[in-house]
C-alpha cells in the first residue's frame, strides 16, 4: 500500500498559519511580479477565480468581496514544506517527496488500521504546524493519487463522493462494488497522468470515466497513445508500474529565469540580474551534487508591450571543464550576455540555464598548455563554494555574493515586484512574530502583519 499526503491549498494555508484573520476569507497567492493567481483558497474558488487568471482581471473583487491577494513567499512555503514532510514521513517507512506540498509514503508491511494511522498523522500536522491535509491510500501510485483527490472532493464538495471518504480515503479497503462506484464518479480527465489533450481524445473514443479507463485494454492504450497511458491503465487495475523513488532524481537541466519588476534598458542592470541568476542556478547544481558542461543565457523584451520594439536572443557556451563553481559559470554567462545584448531595447525578462549536467564525481580534465612547469597547482575551489552556500544558508540568501551582482538592493530595478509579500516568518530573524501586551485590552496579543490585532 502507498499513501499520498497533500497540503490543502498549500500556499494559502501557509499564510493562514501566521495570519489567522485570513481564515474564511477569499485569498489568492500571486506569481512572480504579482502577475497571476497560482494558489486559491476554497472561498476564492467559490467566487469563480480560475488558476492562472491575471491579477488585473480580478483586482476589483478586493472591494466587492473582500478578496485578499498576497505575493508568493517561497522562502516561507519551502520551510513549511520541509516541516510538513518530516511529519508525514512518520506515516510509513519510506517517503518520496513528489512536490512542495505532496509526498508518497510506502505503507507496505505496516500493521494495524491504516486509516486510523493516517488520521493520527493528519491531526499531528494540523496541530503542530497548522497545515490541513488530505490523505489517499491505494495499492499503486495512481490509485493513491486518485484516493487523495476523492478525499479532497468529498470534504470540499459534499455529495460528490460518500462523506466517509472526506479527508482520508483508503481505496484498498473498499469492496469491488464501492471501488467501481468511485471510479465511475471520477471523470477521466481527473486521473493522474491524463492531461487535458489526452482526456479530450479519450472522451472522443467513448472513455469518459476512470472506470472506463480501468477497463481499457492496456495494449490499446499503448498503441493509441503512449506507454505512459498504458501504465496508468495498469495502475488503475492495481498493478504497480510506477516505481517508488525514495531518493529524488537529479534534474537534467537547471534554469533560473525571472521577469523584471520594471523594464530594463542598461547593460549594467542586466549584468547584475544575470549574475544573480547564474549564482542561484549554480547553487541548485551543487545541491544535487552535479556539474554543468554548458551555459545558456537569454534576454527578451515583453511581447505584450506592443509599443516597444521587439527583441529576443539566446546564446550557449560550452565550458572548458564541467563545473559548479559560481564564479566560472557567471563568467561564462556574462560573456554570453555581452554577445547578445543590443542597446535601445526595453528588456522584460532574462534567464540562465545550465545544461549537460553530470555527477560531480565524474572528473573531466583538459590539458592546459599555458601552464609552465614551475606554476602552482590550480586551487580546489569547492571548499570556497561550500563556505559560500553555508553563509548564505545561515544568514540569508545574498549575504555573500559575487561583485558583479552589485552592492545593496536599492539600485536593483530588475527585482521582482512583490507589493503584497508577507515576512519570512520561519527563516528570517526580522520576520519573526512578536507577542505584545496591550494594557488597554489586557492579555497577550498577537500582532498580525496585515490585519492588526
Amino acid at each position: 500500500m502507498l499513501a499520498l499526503i497533500d497540503g490543502n491549498n498549500f500556499y494559502v494555508s501557509c499564510e493562514r498559519v501566521f495570519q489567522p484573520w485570513l481564515q474564511g476569507r477569499p485569498v489568492v497567492v500571486l506569481s512572480n511580479n504579482d502577475g497571476c493567481a497560482i494558489a486559491r483558497s476554497d472561498e476564492a474558488k467559490a467566487l469563480g477565480i480560475k488558476m492562472g487568471v491575471p491579477w488585473f482581471k480580478i483586482r476589483d473583487l478586493e472591494e466587492e468581496t473582500g478578496l485578499v491577494a498576497l505575493s508568493a513567499n517561497f522562502a516561507l512555503y519551502g520551510d513549511m514544506s520541509d516541516r510538513m514532510m518530516s511529519l508525514a514521513a512518520g506515516l510509513g517507512h519510506m517517503q518520496e517527496v513528489y512536490s512542495i506540498d505532496e509526498s508518497f509514503v510506502d505503507l507496505s508491511g505496516i500493521p494495524g488500521d491504516l486509516v486510523r494511522r493516517a488520521r493520527t498523522i493528519r491531526r499531528r500536522i494540523l496541530q503542530w504546524i497548522g497545515i490541513p491535509t488530505c490523505i489517499g491510500i491505494g495499492p499503486t501510485k495512481t490509485l493513491a493519487k486518485l484516493a487523495n483527490a476523492i478525499a479532497k472532493s468529498a470534504e470540499r464538495k459534499p455529495g460528490s463522493y460518500p462523506a466517509h471518504h472526506a479527508q482520508i480515503c483508503h481505496l484498498g479497503a473498499c469492496t469491488t462494488e464501492e471501488l467501481q462506484a468511485l471510479l465511475q464518479a471520477t471523470e477521466v480527465g481527473d486521473v493522474w497522468g491524463v492531461g487535458r489533450k489526452i482526456g479530450a481524445q479519450l472522451r472522443e473514443n467513448g472513455i469518459h470515466t476512470a472506470l472506463d479507463l480501468q477497463r481499457m485494454n492496456p495494449a490499446a492504450a499503448k498503441a493509441g497513445w503512449s506507454v505512459v497511458l498504458e501504465k496508468t491503465v495498469r495502475e488503475l487495475g492495481g498493478t504497480p508500474c510506477i516505481e517508488f523513488e525514495d531518493e529524488p532524481q537529479g534534474k537534467q537541466q537547471i534554469a533560473c529565469t525571472r521577469s523584471f519588476g520594471r523594464p530594463v534598458t542598461e547593460l549594467a542592470d542586466l549584468q547584475q540580474a544575470v549574475t544573480e541568476f547564474a549564482c542561484r542556478a549554480a547553487e541548485k547544481l551543487r545541491k544535487q551534487k552535479g556539474h554543468a558542461a554548458q551555459v545558456l543565457v537569454f534576454i527578451r523584451t515583453s511581447p505584450f508591450r506592443k509599443q516597444d520594439a521587439q527583441y529576443s536572443r539566446s546564446a550557449c557556451l560550452p565550458l572548458p571543464v564541467p563545473t559548479s563553481d559560481s564564479a566560472h559559470i557567471t563568467q561564462a554567462a556574462l560573456v554570453l550576455l555581452h554577445s547578445i545584448y543590443q542597446p535601445g531595447f526595453v528588456y522584460a525578462k532574462a534567464g540562465v540555464m545550465l545544461m549537460g549536467l553530470q555527477p560531480a564525481t565524474r572528473q573531466q580534465m583538459t590539458l592546459d598548455l599555458s601552464r609552465h612547469a614551475g606554476d602552482a597547482q590550480p586551487v580546489n575551489r569547492m571548499r570556497l563554494m561550500q563556505t559560500m552556500d553555508l553563509i548564505n544558508q545561515r544568514h540569508g540568501r545574498g549575504s555573500l555574493k559575487l561583485g558583479s551582482a552589485g552592492i545593496g538592493q536599492t539600485a536593483r530595478i530588475w527585482h521582482m515586484k512583490q507589493d503584497f509579500k508577507t515576512p519570512a516568518y520561519t527563516t528570517d530573524w526580522w520576520g519573526l512574530l512578536t507577542v505584545q501586551n496591550d494594557p488597554v485590552r489586557g492579555g497577550d496579543q498577537w500582532p498580525l502583519r496585515h490585519g492588526g490585532y
